[in-house]
């Protein structure tokens, strides 16, 4: 009877255990965890402290008791695994509770060690009321403290997926908060001008962001906490929530001899075998392959890590199954916001010396006549050959998740900007709209690579050059209501055919309406009468995303 033994639980470990009983009644499966729980939506905590998820028991997805009626798993909890004997086939149990050890002898091994949160090395740090939220006796600690101490005030250190979920649950509670991020934005995986709306989304609901500035000392007080921040500011506050990262869980595996990859995560081959055959590793701990680059990458999030662990299962009963790759498809909420990304943004390109090109469109979730459509802001990058997907980020109130996956399965698939004009997608009036969005991405992409289209960017009207002229083809109207580029000659679209003896043949018009539509109108009606142009892909709104602007601005649907 073959032995499986799997170290860690949470969405790589219960997975393989699960599937390792589903495949095989005849393996005898022991899953082991140090902590308290086995299976738990650790996506979930932020939400339980904000209150959209009531019961604390909704978030406990699997008990040992549960596990071992349903799939006849042994689990042992509060066991930490501190040796591998690999000659001997053999792990060193720590039971914390009972404060003895023993050995347990497998004929496959299975790591799931995870990741565990990134602490700075600062003075101070180690305060009660600085606390990470990476498990449940994690959220249990935040909960204790908002509950007994009653801090009025909370900062969230880190603008990720867990930093932002925190600031938003801290104000659902009534807590005034402070956002502070080492960089320039948040929300990491998509473009600066992509997280400039998550900005004003985060200060309209009265979340202090405080951007380029890091934690550099913790002062305790006798009322609560003084940060000091690396921007020259102090900050008092009452509860610290750290959420600057992750690093994966390795020391077992270093310690065991098993090779390590240039990231620092455990290495693994597509099989997700380690460097010792009988031993395989899945989750956060492990580097993967990334989608588009090829390159080794730690990309901790709850899908490719079940999907990770069913792999491992099947391999460990003798099966060959690949994982193959990771996009680093992922979706947070920011308030009334929804972000979302899969694949290369275009700083990961430019870092890994990827040639790509890029698009932007601002559509509506559904058709536009219909009550209650809300804007999407999507932007496409492909290569600048054959149309490939290398990445898509996406913005909006409504519909952003189901672009996104579109796009996520499109780019698996190896579909082209091409295909995406192809494509056929649900239409209803309050669901979509005859063009989707992903649709339009997919015009605009291809009119482009065909040569039917010239387009410009907001980095080329920042450094517009004297033989270059911008034409604004909006109404006077609006630009009184949305807002002006500086500089620009101002003729609506409809009026431009009778007009085009005002421009001037020997320069370069760079056209702009407000979100591209009529601005394509526009460039097609200078070429075609012998002008040199190019359209701005995403109109007004992508430069004001570009400038960084934050005030609020009325929605101007374009006609379909």
């Amino acid at each position: 009877m073959k032995r499986i033994v799997i170290v860690g639980g949470v969405a790589g470990g219960a997975s393989a255990a699960a599937r390792a009983r589903r495949m095989s009644e005849d393996a005898e499966i022991i899953m082991l965890d140090r902590g308290a729980y086995i299976s738990f939506a650790n996506c979930g905590l932020p939400y339980h402290i904000g209150g959209d998820i009531q019961s604390r028991d909704a978030l406990l997805l699997q008990t040992p008791e549960s596990f071992k009626r349903r799939f006849n798993v042994e689990v042992r909890l509060h066991s930490d695994v501190i040796a591998i004997d690999r000659e001997q086939k053999q792990i060193t149990v720590q039971d914390a509770q009972q404060n003895t050890s023993y050995l347990v002898d497998y004929d496959t091994l299975i790591l799931s060690p995870g990741a565990a949160p990134f602490i700075p090395d600062v003075e101070g740090i180690s305060d009660g009321r600085i606390q990470t939220m990476r498990n449940i006796p994690d959220m249990d600690r935040i909960m204790r403290i908002l509950e007994q101490q009653r801090p009025t005030h909370a900062t969230v250190v880190g603008g990720g997926f867990i930093g932002l979920e925190a600031a938003e649950a801290l104000r659902q509670r009534g807590l005034e908060a402070t956002l502070v991020e080492l960089s320039g934005q948040v929300m990491a995986p998509v473009d600066i001008e992509m997280a400039t709306p998550l900005h004003s989304e985060l200060e309209a609901h009265g979340v202090d962001l405080r951007l380029h500035a890091g934690l550099t000392k913790v002062t305790a007080t006798d009322t609560g906490l003084t940060l000091s921040l690396s921007d020259g500011s102090d900050l008092e506050t009452g509860i610290v929530i750290l959420a600057i990262g992750v690093r994966p869980e390795t020391a077992l595996a270093k310690a065991a001899g098993l090779a390590l990859g240039e990231r620092g995560g455990i290495q693994v081959d597509e099989q997700m075998r380690t460097s010792d055959p009988d031993i395989l590793a899945v989750g956060d701990a492990v580097e993967i392959t990334e989608w588009v680059s090829g390159k080794p990458a730690l990309i901790p999030l709850a899908g490719p890590a079940n999907r990770q662990g069913r792999i491992a299962a099947d391999n460990a009963l003798g099966a060959k199954r690949a994982f193959t790759k990771t996009q680093g498809t992922a979706v947070c909420r920011v308030f009334d916001l929804t972000v979302a990304a899969t694949g290369m943004n275009e700083k990961s390109l430019r870092r890994a010396g990827i040639d790509y090109r890029k698009v932007y469109v601002h559509p509506m979730d559904h058709a536009s006549y219909f009550p209650g459509a809300e804007q999407i802001s999507l932007k496409l990058l492909f290569t600048p050959d054959e149309g490939k997907i290398l990445g898509a980020q996406a913005l909006g109130k409504k519909g952003v998740d189901k672009r996104i996956d579109v796009l996520a399965v499109a780019q698996r698939a190896g579909m082209t900007v091409f295909d995406l004009e192809e494509l056929e997608l649900c239409y209803a009036p309050p669901y979509g709209s005859a063009k989707d969005p992903v649709n339009l991405a997919g015009f605009v992409a291809a009119n482009w690579l065909r040569g039917d289209t010239d387009l410009c960017f907001a980095e080329e009207l920042a450094a517009i050059t004297a033989e270059q002229k911008l034409l604004d083809v909006r109404t006077p109207a609006e630009l009184e209501r949305v807002g002006a580029f500086d500089g620009a000659i101002n003729i609506p679209v409809d009026e431009l055919r009778d007009r085009l003896t005002e421009l001037d043949p020997t320069v370069e018009y760079l056209v702009a309406c407000q979100v591209g539509l009529r601005g394509h109108v526009a460039y097609r009606m200078l070429v075609n009468r012998g002008f040199k142009a190019k359209n701005l892909t995403g109109g007004f709104k992508t430069w004001q995303m570009f400038k960084g602007c934050r005030q609020a601005t009325p929605l101007v649907v374009e006609g379909e």
